[in-house]
């Protein structure tokens, strides 16, 4: 065992509140104590979960053994998410039983979680952007008193074990999502998870910042940590974990040891081998998104004098580190965002200064990356969504009516929920079909931020063949990914910011995975 080994009885932060302390908690962890972590083993026995007649856990059992990269694979909608909010104390177990180092658990909320030593770091950092990085790492300790030099001191010997290089006074809002999660796995540590559940981590994130957090997840279980792994994405699974359970239906399908054939892993996941579908063939159509000497500034980011011509079904993909520049622009095609100066139009009709909600009108219609933070409206029913997007002249609403058509795009659109089901209810993939059922049925500009982030791959699939089903009828599409490989697959052309800017907008066909990631960094491959 190396650095984290030793007696975790105390949560660390203990030291830092009681001035009787000589020894950090954190200290004594990594000081060459004899330790029992070599033996301590997660159990979930039988754990149940409801929702009405929705049975997202059905009895599932895991055992994880200290020093593991466990893997959690399940398409959307399978019951994972609800199992590991249950484990970190977000949600309540109707049944079952939680052990850790044999001790039996019982966790009525994250602060009962993390005091087991059960941390869970989620697909968006629990971080306060306008404070700094000393007191976001403060964050989450009871009671008053704290020493910020011993809390400074405690930040820079976990940070600098683990490699990581914060700047104590540096504000949050200006590190990159990957270092926010840096922050988050160090604060964890130090409030003392030995039990570390990682919840989609690699979304949002650069390439870079993926090989330094897999770096360090196996620097962790090395070290004696247990680590879950949550992912839809098999690659990430496959070159991670040392064993690997398959929920699916809220029920365990099966538990590997890695490797095995990808196939095996998809047809646990699905009951069959899911086959990607060739893109269709389509025509490019007469002219149709024009940006002509286009201005935007919103932040750091500053798009001078830039113009792209598009055809009617057009596939245009924005490629660039977070923050680069891609949401700016989809945000100012949509009219979120004030253009400076320049011309933007649509199938020949100037839209520059045009309303949010002209350009709905318009058949403009975007697709944001937050479903529930800015496409949907938590506490609605799917019912009330469609209701909201449709149109609609009577003064008073038929619900009956409204239900059935709602049940006819449910059944039509594949979601897995009813009429009453309300939006924070539905999966990822299950909030993305409800967005792609509100849409009007005809579009001349389709906006999207990452359209299929968390999503499985037979989602993903679901929802690509919805939305190119639209280029047959002229429909133009821009969305931005943090997906290399589906920047390649579904573009036509690729459009690359960096560092705020436009660096190069290239036929998708001209380029593979290695060449993206060169332009991506702000260079051209050799």
């Amino acid at each position: 065992m190396s650095d984290f080994v030793g007696e975790p009885a105390t949560p660390r932060h203990e030291a830092l509140r009681d001035p009787s302390a000589t020894v950090s908690p954190w200290t004594r962890w990594t000081g060459g104590v004899p330790s029992s972590l070599d033996a301590m083993a997660l159990e979930l026995i039988d754990i149940k979960k409801h929702f009405g007649a929705v049975r997202a856990n059905d009895g599932i059992t895991l055992h994880v053994e200290a020093g593991t990269l466990h893997g959690l694979l399940g398409e959307n909608g399978a019951g994972k998410s609800t199992l590991m909010k249950i484990l970190s104390g977000f949600l309540k177990a109707d049944a079952g039983t939680i052990r850790l180092d044999g001790t039996t658990l019982a966790l009525g909320s994250p602060q009962a979680a993390i005091d087991a030593g059960i941390g869970m770091l989620h697909q968006d950092p629990l971080v306060f952007p306008p404070l700094t990085v000393l007191d976001n790492f403060l964050l989450g300790s009871p009671g008053r008193g704290l020493d910020r030099a011993a809390g400074a001191e405690e930040l820079g010997e976990i940070s600098s074990r683990l490699g990581f290089h914060f700047d104590p006074n540096a504000i949050v809002r200006t590190l990159t999502v990957g270092e926010r999660q840096q922050l988050e796995i160090t604060r964890l540590l130090w409030l003392g998870a030995r039990l570390l559940i990682f919840d989609e981590p690699t979304t949002g994130i650069s390439t870079s910042q993926r090989v330094e957090l897999f770096a360090t997840l196996r620097r962790l279980a090395a070290d004696g940590l247990i680590v879950i792994f949550v992912s839809h994405k098999l690659e990430e699974i496959e070159e991670l974990c040392d064993s690997v359970t398959v929920i699916r239906h809220g029920k365990v399908v099966g538990e590997v040891d890695m490797p095995v054939p990808t196939d095996r892993l998809v047809e646990m996941m699905f009951g069959e081998v899911v086959v990607e579908g060739d893109r269709p063939h389509v025509e490019m159509g007469s002219p149709a998104l024009d940006i002509a000497d286009v201005t935007i500034t919103e932040g750091t980011t500053a798009i001078r004098e830039w113009s792209l011509q598009t055809a009617a079904g057009e596939v245009i993909g924005l490629a660039g580190l977070e923050g680069s520049g891609q949401r700016t622009l989809l945000r100012a095609l949509a009219g979120l965002v004030k253009v400076g100066s320049g011309r933007i139009s649509v199938a020949g009709t100037d839209i520059t200064t045009m309303s949010y909600r002209d350009r709905l009108r318009r058949g403009i219609h975007y697709l944001p990356a937050g479903r529930l933070e800015e496409g949907l409206v938590s506490g609605l029913t799917i019912t009330e969504h469609l209701i909201l997007a449709g149109e609609r002249d009577a003064f008073f609403l038929d619900w009956d009516t409204a239900t059935d058509h709602a049940t006819d795009k449910i059944d039509g659109h594949q979601i897995k929920g009813r009429p009453e089901s309300t939006a924070e209810s539905l999966s990822g993939g299950n909030q993305q079909r409800l967005l792609l059922a509100m849409m009007p049925p005809t579009l001349e500009l389709l906006l999207m931020e990452h359209p299929t982030r968390g999503l499985d791959i037979e989602s993903a699939e679901y929802v690509w063949n919805r939305i190119l089903a639209r280029r047959s009828d002229g429909t133009t599409i821009v969305f931005a990914s943090a997906d290399l490989d589906e920047l390649l697959r579904y573009s036509d052309r690729i459009v690359v910011f960096f560092s705020g800017e436009v660096f190069r907008v290239v036929p998708a066909a001209e380029l593979d995975g290695d060449g993206l990631g060169y332009l991506i960094g702000g260079k051209e491959r050799v």
